[in-house]
């Protein structure tokens, strides 16, 4: 099914989405990848405030290429989302309530992705400079330092996922698994 979602999302819009919806993103959300949910998940344990408030935004774990003349920003495809999984759960108890990247999540995130009602959508890999026209504003808001994996607040329209994690823990990775098997049955 397609869906069309406004960013930041709605408690109500994430625990409505399937496993497998089209999504279509239109609004605000923020980059970050390794380096940065380090340097978050760090600030937490001292007790710091975050560069950015967690309630209801999304993550998108990318980091781009340099914007060409004239664009907010160059090539703005996914990264694996594995790699911020010892940092994800914090940020869902902290009303993170999407996440896009690419790849299979762990057994904590998906645990944490129920218990706070959120969703994981994947971006499609390869297709960065695709991905990259539907981001019409491209802000660092912290960790400049951090060059390409600093944190960007985007705004998008119509910016293409599919939700892979949903709110239930449906995982559409492990069902596309089971229906193969099923079919070679």
């Amino acid at each position: 099914m397609e869906q069309y979602i406004k960013a930041p999302m709605s408690k109500e819009d994430a625990v409505k989405l399937q496993a497998g919806d089209y999504v279509y993103l239109t609004g605000t959300i923020y980059t970050a990848r390794d380096a940065a949910h380090k340097r978050m998940y760090e600030a937490l344990e001292r007790g710091e405030n975050l560069p950015l408030e967690m309630g209801h935004n999304m993550i998108y774990y990318m980091g781009p290429s340099p914007a060409r003349e004239g664009r907010p920003i160059g090539s703005a495809g996914p990264t694996t989302a594995s790699r911020m999984d010892k940092y994800a759960p914090a940020l869902l108890d902290l009303g993170l309530l999407g996440m896009i990247g690419k790849g299979k999540r762990s057994a904590a995130v998906k645990e944490a992705i129920i218990r706070n009602g959120a969703v994981y959508f994947a971006a499609v890999g390869g297709a960065g400079a695709l991905l990259s026209r539907s981001i019409k504003t491209s802000e660092v808001i912290a960790y400049d330092d951090l060059g390409t994996e600093a944190i960007r607040k985007l705004e998008v329209e119509d910016f293409p996922v599919i939700v892979v994690i949903d709110s239930e823990g449906h995982d559409l990775y492990e069902m596309a698994i089971e229906n193969y098997r099923t079919e070679e049955s």
